[in-house]
């Protein structure tokens, strides 16, 4: 509802026409007088009523980014006109897409008006892109804003493993495609799947995958769940409007981020998503997904059959053709007479040899020995001995007289220090004493202080006190029934302030300043009477007690 202005005044009792344009350029002198908020203020009401919730189609323009307080602001525009727009924080967590700069959009919200700049908007509660197209361009500006991050490069995809033991399937559990990959991996090879069920379309959907694939990834390798060797994505076909939470950006980091290799089965072969750029193998179906995953069983069988008997057929040739060759070898080795006789033919040379030999080195030691025998005897350990201790005898008697002189004057010193520490020890306890007594004094004065503030705050607080409790009596509603007023609850203890609100036979509660009573009202309507259930004695509810 509007409000009027009177005298200053916002009364809301009637919404005020707006004033129609004068018809000359003087104002009649009974026009009424506004001031810029309140014709601002009935502008923004007279717009929100009459259009309310409205969708808009129009093209993003001038969007930078969320602000830092988390709103978002830009426009929508055509080719004739722009709107001003804003997304509250609130709302903005909400959506399902987010503004891009060029994208056409529908946008649902509320026109509503900014006094601030005399301008209308629209607060936007819902956007969604404008048809099939516009989510075109919306996943192509999104595939190049991804690839140029490095998140589909070939080099970083890794190679399926041949043989998984435990197979991660992720997919809506209720749907035919878990049915389908479950019973094609019987087929080829049965293996363990470990299922993270989610919701394959919706809004929730691209959250939901990514989330399972990060929650399998943190499976524990020995625990009861085993942490699976690779994963599949998969979904049945539909719109790209179906398949849209396949192309979120959470679900592309979530798969580029994983340790686990990605087999991507979205949809049919025709359709494709971000998760099929990302991951590591794309899969046509999902039927071919799990064919990709595990090999066939009896063809793995006959394949290992068909190696080993290979590998016995290859082990018993190479036998054979080594013992051939060590027979041929073996003829061609000479004999072990023929191999010694060279050996043996100089084993004798040097024997004949040695002791010549043997006798010159004894005698170049023996001259050796001599010419040192010489050199030690002009050099005698004794004689060498014998000046050491000379020298000895002559430093032993030189350290006493030393040693007896620094003594006496180490005295001396400790004697000077003693009789310095002692005075300074007076002058300090003196100090000290001084500065006690000072203390002392001090803390008897703030002593005194905190004892009269002490007093003086309990009597202004038991002053305050006292004045309150006054006030309480005054005021209270048992005063009021002091004066005979009654207090009328119901039989659960709300308050009945109207006669009109009571129905005959029905039990209630009267409070009165002594105590309280219960009764049953008879009659009806303003003035009925009401029969006490706890005394003998009947008692009328006055009219004016009802509409306390």
């Amino acid at each position: 509802m509007g409000r009027a202005v009177t005298a200053g005044r916002w009364h809301p009792c009637y919404k005020p026409a707006m004033p129609a344009a004068p018809e000359s350029t003087k104002a009649p002198d009974n026009a009424p007088e506004w001031s810029v908020a309140e014709l601002a203020g009935a502008l923004k009401r007279t717009l929100e009523d009459r259009f309310g919730l409205v969708r808009v189609r129009g093209e993003v323009f001038g969007y930078r980014g969320p602000h830092s307080s988390g709103h978002m602001y830009f426009c929508l525009k055509d080719r004739d006109a722009r709107l001003d727009a804003v997304v509250w924080r609130s709302a903005a967590s909400r959506l399902r897409f987010k503004p891009q700069e060029g994208l056409e959009v529908v946008a649902t919200g509320r026109i509503t008006t900014f006094p601030g700049k005399s301008t209308y908007q629209i607060v936007v509660e819902q956007l969604e892109p404008a048809g099939a197209g516009a989510l075109m361009a919306l996943l192509e500006e999104r595939r190049k804003t991804l690839a140029a991050e490095g998140l589909f490069a070939a080099e970083r995809k890794r190679p399926i493993p041949y043989l998984p033991r435990v197979i991660g399937v992720v997919t809506s559990p209720t749907g035919v495609v878990i049915r389908d990959i479950l019973h094609r991996l019987a087929d080829r090879f049965e293996r363990d799947v470990v299922l993270w069920p989610v919701r394959v379309q919706g809004e929730t959907s691209g959250a939901e995958v990514a989330a399972a694939i990060a929650g399998l990834n943190a499976l524990p390798k020995g625990g009861p769940i085993a942490r699976p060797d690779v994963i599949i994505v998969a979904r049945g076909g539909g719109s790209l409007e179906d398949l849209w939470g396949f192309n979120d950006e959470a679900v592309v980091r979530a798969t580029v981020a994983s340790a686990v290799p990605i087999i991507s089965a979205i949809g049919h072969e025709t359709d494709w998503t971000l998760l099929d750029h990302a991951a590591d193998v794309r899969a046509p179906t999902p039927t071919g997904a799990a064919e990709m995953a595990v090999p066939v069983r009896s063809e793995l069988v006959m394949q290992v059959a068909g190696l080993a008997s290979r590998l016995e057929q290859g082990a018993r040739r190479g036998v054979e053709t080594r013992r051939r060759d060590l027979r041929g070898a073996a003829r061609a080795l000479p004999s072990p007479d023929m191999l010694l006789a060279a050996r043996r033919q100089r084993l004798d040379l040097a024997s004949a040899r040695l002791p010549p030999a043997l006798l010159a080195n004894a005698r170049d030691h023996e001259a050796r020995l001599r010419r040192l025998a010489d050199r030690l005897g002009r050099h005698s350990p004794r004689v060498a001995l014998a000046t050491a201790r000379a020298r000895l005898d002559a430093l032993a008697a030189k350290p006493g007289p030393a040693l007896s002189r620094l003594l006496a004057e180490r005295g001396r010193r400790l004697e000077d220090l003693a009789g310095r520490l002692a005075v300074g020890r007076l002058t300090a306890l003196r100090a000290e004493t001084i500065r006690l007594e000072r203390a002392r004094e001090r803390l008897a004065a703030l002593a005194a202080r905190s004892a009269r503030a002490l007093a003086g705050g309990v009597e202004r607080r038991e002053a305050r006190l006292s004045a309150l409790s006054a006030l309480l009596g005054s005021l209270g509603y048992r005063s009021v029934l002091e004066r005979g007023y009654v207090v009328v609850r119901s039989a659960e203890g709300h308050a009945l302030p109207r006669a009109d609100g009571i129905a005959s036979g029905q039990a209630l509660e009267l409070e009165f300043a002594d105590g309280r009573r219960r009764v049953t009202a008879e009659g009806g309507g303003p003035g009925q009477r009401v029969k006490r259930t706890g005394a003998s004695d009947r008692a009328l509810a006055q009219p004016s007690l009802f509409e306390q």
